[in-house]
């Protein structure tokens, strides 16, 4: 384990070196490459035969892509994230037909949810090191056309263990937009410009949590279950057609194919990218790809406190989806469909989030202005906010889930915890990708592996609560 600390503080140590020298620009997993000086400046110390960037300006740079290219790809790999988390509590509208035709407790169907989540734990632990060594086009259409094979034993399952078991492998499959896409937004854009886009990014994977039970609600409430997965199959077959649209975008793997064709064009095989220089195997870099989202969250304090900040706010989301069936429906009196509505206050929430982008890009470059530099801490600004707001609506939401209260009243607190969360999940992601540029999918992943592990437990336990304490407890047993 020393060792390892050791590996993990010199490549941080040269990312911090690399950040000071204007002539230089991380890429992601990567050799340190530089590519804002023209090719006859890079001859100077450095070998002539390798192949690097020409400045953004270079047609195969990422961050030199038209910004309506990058908006585009940015949308369709967050669309994506939505897909999959819209999976996950969808499901939730499928319990009490699920119960009825397999036999099965209350409990055991709870489980579907509770290994689809912690599927996407699982998956970014080794889809973001593949990412790093293939690209990230290739995991995008790989894993997705997995993930929609999965769909299917879920839809035609004859038992609760088939439905178990698709649920599990449907999560691993769908978990590359959990981590790989933020890489993805990363590679794009930088500086003031990484704000909306990932907060945009970040607002998807938590605004289909709040989407699924809505739309789950209607289905399941005027046909059987198994329309439930026949809607998503046809959903991520569209999405899946978008992803193999878009471009790849990973420095690396670019420079590769860039040095190749200069290769095929001169006969002269001496150009060479710095991944040609690669001497670990596919196995090996999984390994010691797969040991550094643990690395990270061991030995850099701020990445633990932050992914378990945001575990503990994940989880307590998808208590969520618990607690609204006992509180709108055992309480209220809504309908499935109502139910689903009611999720709304959480989308709302999220969706006020992103709209006070303006004032973090202008608080971002205030700072930068004071400072004359930028550091990953100036992204933290709006998780201070949401740190706030989270507590306040989840206060809101517990102490007014009585009878006697109007139902709106707690759905206005469930939508100040939404706001809340998303300005906290938008700061930690941007920190991340910000802080840790060679590791950004790393990064993501050990956040991702934390959150999903709080989130896959919490639904099991909170139904317990909410069974043996009154409502308003329930709201409080987590923080």
């Amino acid at each position: 384990m020393g060792s390892s600390a050791e590996t993990l503080n010199e490549k941080r140590d040269e990312v911090d070196a690399m950040a000071n020298d204007p002539d230089f620009k991380a890429v992601e997993e990567g050799d340190q490459v530089p590519i804002d000086k023209p090719k006859e400046q890079q001859a100077n110390g450095q070998d002539p035969f390798l192949v690097l960037w020409e400045g953004h300006g270079d047609p195969g740079c990422p961050k030199g892509m038209k910004k309506r290219t990058k908006w585009i790809i940015t949308l369709i790999v967050a669309a994506g994230a939505f897909n999959t988390t819209c999976a996950s509590s969808i499901y939730t509208s499928t319990y009490s037909q699920i119960e009825k035709e397999f036999g099965s407790s209350h409990e055991l169907a709870i489980a579907g949810l509770s290994l689809f989540v912690m599927g996407l734990g699982v998956g970014p632990m080794f889809l973001a090191p593949l990412s790093e060594f293939y690209g990230r086009r290739p995991i995008y259409i790989i894993s997705f056309a997995c993930y929609i094979l999965f769909l299917i034993p879920c839809a035609a399952a004859q038992n609760i263990t088939t439905l178990l078991v698709g649920r599990f492998l449907d999560g691993v499959a769908g978990s590359a937009f959990l981590s790989v896409a933020g890489g993805t937004v990363g590679d794009m854009f930088e500086g003031s410009d990484l704000g909306l886009p990932m907060m945009v990014y970040t607002a998807s994977p938590f605004i289909g949590p709040e989407v699924g039970p809505l739309i789950g609600g209607f289905i399941n409430e005027n046909t059987n279950w198994r329309w439930t997965w026949y809607v998503m199959i046809i959903w991520s077959f569209v999405q899946w057609i978008l992803l193999c649209l878009i471009p790849e975008t990973y420095n690396p793997i670019l420079l590769q194919r860039k040095a190749a064709k200069i290769r095929r064009e001169t006969g002269d095989d001496r150009y060479y990218a710095p991944y040609d220089k690669r001497t670990d195997g596919i196995l090996k870099t999984v390994l010691v790809s797969c040991q550094r989202p643990f690395q990270l969250l061991v030995f850099e304090p701020m990445v633990l406190a932050l992914c378990t900040f945001t575990a503990l706010l994940l989880g307590i989301l998808y208590m969520f989806f618990q607690a609204f069936g006992f509180i709108f429906r055992g309480t209220y009196g809504f309908t499935l469909s109502q139910l689903g509505l009611s999720f709304l206050g959480l989308f709302i929430g999220m969706l006020m989030g992103v709209m006070t982008d303006p004032i973090w890009r202008r608080t971002y470059a205030k700072l930068v202005a004071k400072r004359g530099e930028s550091i990953p801490e100036f992204r933290l600004t709006p998780g201070i906010l949401g740190g706030v707001l989270v507590p306040v609506g989840m206060f809101w939401f517990g102490w007014t889930t009585y009878k006697s209260v109007h139902w709106i009243v707690p759905i206005i607190g469930s939508t100040v915890f939404g706001m809340g969360t998303l300005l906290v999940y938008s700061a930690v992601f941007a920190f991340l990708v910000d802080c840790y540029p060679l590791y950004a999918a790393s990064a993501m992943a050990a956040n991702s592996f934390s959150r999903s592990c709080f989130a896959a437990g919490f639904p099991l336990f909170s139904t317990q609560s909410t069974y043996s304490t009154r409502y308003p407890v329930t709201s409080f047993d987590s923080p």
